[in-house]
């Protein structure tokens, strides 16, 4: 049996994870800085709550990716698109380049400019994340299992700090299981308690696969929308490798299907399933 936490009923734009990532930023007076600077891919999540945020607080949100296609830029829908309308100020880096130049990011900061690295994977996250384990804990369903998708870990790696009688199941969304554990040690050393199920088929990000939108349609058929991204992964890993209760923790992210969708259908997926 599984429970749904539905942390994707915080806010529109700032829900899920995203909300728990961002919420020393948002606890944080608006003239204690003037700039946050992010980067990664469009299909991003944290990029369109970090740009939300931002609105809320005037300040300038800059991101960084590699090269786009002209169809992502000139999509009239999806995560890209609404946080540009946000106000996100966006700057393509070549591929050759990107890696050095991230790395430069933090070179000659000013005080007033906050970098939230890709996926919202800073120490910062630490505190919104404790106030989830709380309320978790607080709520005490008697189930002591929990899942949650990963692309850097973040929060299943604090969730699994802070809730040691808990078990914390995940699953890599973005790159392999190996990815997952480089991404995770980065912070910390990786709890016992936090259990990584390897998918039983490689997936690769932001793909579209037939049984992502088939389990996705099933649970949306039960009464829940969850992500077309990362949410169909870690179902498909959890009914095939787990037997117990578990509480799933909803991570928000539906503001990319509209995009997902249209994926889907020009594949042919969405009248074959």
């Amino acid at each position: 049996m599984f429970y749904v936490k539905r942390d994707d009923l915080i806010d529109p734009h700032l829900a899920g994870n995203k909300y728990r990532k961002l919420y020393t930023l948002l606890q944080t007076q608006p003239n204690q800085l003037s700039r946050i600077i992010s980067y990664g891919g469009t299909q991003s999540n944290a990029m369109l709550a970090i740009a939300a945020m931002c609105k809320r607080k005037n300040w300038e949100f800059i991101y960084y990716t590699k090269p786009l296609s002209d169809t992502i830029k000139n999509e009239n829908c999806g995560n890209f698109y609404h946080a540009k309308k946000l106000g996100m100020q966006h700057f393509e880096i070549e591929h050759q380049y990107y890696k050095d130049f991230i790395s430069s990011l933090r070179f000659n900061l000013d005080e007033k400019t906050f970098i939230v690295d890709q996926g919202g994977a800073v120490k910062e996250a630490e505190e919104g994340l404790r106030v989830l384990a709380d309320e978790i804990r607080e709520a005490d369903f008697n189930v002591k299992s929990l899942a949650t998708p990963s692309g850097t870990g973040t929060t299943a790696l604090f969730l699994a700090l802070m809730l040691p009688e808990y078990k914390i199941y995940t699953t890599p969304c973005v790159g392999d299981e190996a990815y997952l554990r480089e991404q995770i040690s980065s912070l910390h050393k990786i709890p016992d308690n936090l259990i990584i199920l390897k998918p039983q088929k490689k997936y690769h990000f932001a793909k579209p696969y037939k049984e992502f939108l088939k389990v996705w349609q099933k649970l949306f058929q039960s009464g829940i929308e969850f992500d077309l991204i990362y949410a169909p992964s870690l179902w498909i890993s959890l009914l095939q490798q787990t037997d117990e209760e578990i509480i799933y923790i909803h991570s928000g992210g539906v503001s990319g299907n509209e995009s997902m969708l249209r994926r889907y259908e020009k594949k042919g997926f969405l009248s074959s399933v």
